[in-house]
């Protein structure tokens, strides 16, 4: 069945880069329809946090809100890096096993309106610009096509329309404007660990976040209830459903459609998109032609979608040129370190990685290691909010004595985070499966992940500073660690669809186009050159999706910037 559709852009995968893409169209005068494979979510009804069984309910799973993926086997654990191994209190060691494994839904992700953005914490990052230039400046790695002075005012653009709350302080990430809202205050737990991170010498600051630190755009501030990562249902934070999708919608030029997946690209012409299939929520397929087409459907499932063409229609691949595409897997290195302090924090409540310290940030901030690290405060990331968490990870026992060590640690918990610089490496990448099929018959994405010597050493820095902040904070009893040496476990990945100048080594180029063909961008964090140094990449990819669709607006449409 084919349907024509006064479109001007398609646009598939509702999340943050789709999100800001179809918001910064229809400001520029353009029709756009907005497709995702997952469900619509309604914050009144589906993030019930004010229910008493609010610990058991983590963010919502519906129907599609999940994609399907497998993972190849990964390599073996040594025992020289046992100090790296995930432990907690009551269960010992989590992966009792010799190889690494997959940590839960090992990429965690939702498919939606909104995308992953939904339930993420809201940090709201710039990348430092000394990790966008890894290859000219440290031999390795790849450089971004463009630099930080390229961004800066798309980032201004980002961070007033999502209303992100931020401190004065720059550093490396200079400004043109100040942050929309004043920083947030810290919570007695991050005032806790400050106290660590003074006596170390280093800057603990306030963190710049996507939620609202004063009302503004019609939109309520933060009540810290603590819990960002099972949704919000007050709309503070600036996921992409409440902020860049709502407001290409009030425009009347934008369409939403969820429950839609696309199966197919249409080539018109050479090297031209002219339409997706698409199969709809009651299993219709149908055919919806466009002028252009943006895929934003992540860093696993964009090059799925192109692999999939490629395997189906071989003499119209799209970037495969260069054999780039699928390759350059990069993930979010972690390292977690959970204890209790020797008094009351009231560590529930406050808002979540509401301090972080950049000291560590660039790529050459410590010697015989290029990658740099970011630490951050963690106790609500860690889930160590709520009884449960503590009863089953942090405080050992059964029966009343149990029940008593609880409601005595309840409140206690604090815990930093180390997130660091994931190098490309050529047995980290996306295939698709030989067998596993979706059920519209599809191969499914398969993740090739591999931590070579240097991701473990500075695996193992990222360790020892979160440690030593932990013992510098007076914080002795650590009752959980955890990290990406025997787990996969990444809510950050990227590079399969990477940005550059050169065909050969890139699947797109600065304006987020893919090489050789005119109507047809990626606007996911795929593009990636480079993870960065612990930064969260949502805002960069807001940015680069407004810039991306000026140009494309401009290219196609001769619309004026």
């Amino acid at each position: 069945m084919s349907a024509r559709d006064d479109f001007d852009v398609v646009v598939v995968g509702a999340g943050a880069g789709g999100g800001a893409m179809a918001w910064r169209l229809v400001q520029q005068g353009l029709r756009v329809l907005l497709l995702d494979a997952g469900p619509a979510f309604d914050p009144a009804t589906d993030y019930p946090l004010d229910r008493a069984d609010w610990e058991s309910r983590h963010f919502p799973v519906k129907p599609g809100s999940r994609g399907q993926y497998t993972f190849a086997p990964m390599q073996g654990l040594e025992a020289a890096h046992d100090d790296l191994r995930s432990w907690n209190r009551v269960q010992g060691r989590l992966n009792r096993g010799d190889r690494r494994l997959p940590a839960g839904p090992g990429y965690h992700h939702v498919r939606g309106i909104g995308g992953s953005t939904l339930h993420y914490t809201g940090e709201a990052h710039r990348l430092n610009p000394r990790a966008m230039k890894l290859r000219s400046e440290h031999g390795v790695g790849a450089d971004w096509p463009l630099d930080y002075t390229a961004l800066e005012p798309y980032y201004l653009e980002a961070e007033r329309l999502v209303g992100v709350a931020g401190p004065d302080a720059t550093g490396d990430r200079w400004r043109s404007a100040p942050y929309p809202l004043p920083a947030h205050p810290l919570c007695r737990a991050s005032q806790w660990l400050a106290v660590g991170a003074g006596k170390l010498g280093w800057r603990w600051e306030p963190n710049p976040r996507a939620a609202l630190s004063r009302p503004y755009d019609g939109r309520p501030p933060c009540n810290y209830c603590g819990q960002c990562n099972r949704g919000c249902p007050r709309g503070d934070k600036g996921s992409a459903d409440v902020t860049f999708i709502a407001k290409a919608r009030a425009s009347g030029r934008c369409e939403v459609r969820p429950d839609c997946t696309v199966v197919g690209l249409v080539v018109s012409g050479r090297r031209r998109i002219g339409a997706v299939d698409v199969v709809d929520g009651t299993g219709q397929r149908r055919r919806i032609d466009t002028p252009a087409l943006v895929l934003a459907g992540g860093a696993i499932e964009t090059p799925r979608l192109l692999l999939l063409h490629n395997m189906q229609h071989p003499r119209q691949a799209i970037a495969a040129d260069g054999g780039q595409l699928g390759r350059n897997l990069l993930e979010s290195t972690g390292w977690t370190s959970v204890g209790l302090a020797p008094e009351p924090l009231a560590s529930h409540g406050g808002l979540p990685s509401d301090a972080i310290c950049w000291d560590f940030n660039r790529p050459d901030a410590r010697d015989g290691v290029v990658g740099g690290f970011r630490l951050s405060a963690a106790v609500h990331e860690a889930d160590m909010t709520g009884p449960i968490a503590y009863a089953r990870r942090a405080v050992p026992g059964w029966g009343k004595g149990h029940q008593a060590a609880v409601r005595k640690a309840l409140g206690h918990a604090v815990a930093v985070a180390a997130i660091g610089e994931y190098l490309p490496h050529p047995g980290s990448f996306v295939d698709l499966d030989p067998s596993a099929r979706d059920r519209h018959g599809l191969p499914l994405a398969r993740i090739h992940s591999f931590n070579d010597a240097r991701a473990v050493r500075l695996l193992a820095e990222m360790a020892r500073s979160c440690r030593l902040l932990m013992q510098a904070a007076g914080v002795e009893d650590l009752v959980e660690e955890y990290g990406n040496y025997d787990y996969y476990s990444a809510a950050h990945v990227f590079g399969t669809c990477r940005m550059g100048t050169d065909p050969s080594s890139a699947v797109v180029d600065a304006d987020l186009a893919v090489h050789g063909w005119e109507n047809l961008l990626v606007c996911d964090a795929s593009v990636f050159p480079s993870s960065g140094g612990g930064e969260a990449p949502t805002l960069t990819l807001q940015a680069l999706a407004i810039r991306a669709a000026d140009r494309l607006a401009s290219r196609l449409f001769g619309k004026t910037v």
